[in-house]
């Protein structure tokens, strides 16, 4: 994991605030039409909704965290589906807690 990469992608309310929306999606995204939530992750449309962005910010915004490596992208389609990268936040987590 890129350190400097990680940590310009968290320095954005916004990405910080959907990373951690991610962490408990039924409770912090309006509901979607397909999928489950645990299995296939968030659609980019309730993101852009449960934020109040528009399609390409939400897009923007979840390249760079993608490009970070700190969410899980899956395409369905024409539909795009987020989740954390749970290894690789601890991973971040762990470079951290630790001298630098």
């Amino acid at each position: 994991m890129d350190l400097l990469t990680a940590f310009k992608a968290l320095a954005n309310p916004i990405r910080l605030k959907i990373l951690s929306g991610l962490k408990d999606p039924e409770r912090s995204f309006p509901p979607q039409d397909e999928g489950d939530v645990a299995v296939d992750g968030v659609c980019v449309s309730s993101i852009q909704d449960g934020m109040g962005l528009s399609q390409s910010t939400t897009s923007q915004y979840m390249s760079v965290l993608s490009k970070a490596d700190l969410v899980i992208a899956t395409r369905r389609g024409k539909w795009t589906y987020y989740k954390r990268n749970e290894v690789a936040i601890r991973e971040l987590a762990a470079m951290i807690g630790r001298d630098l």
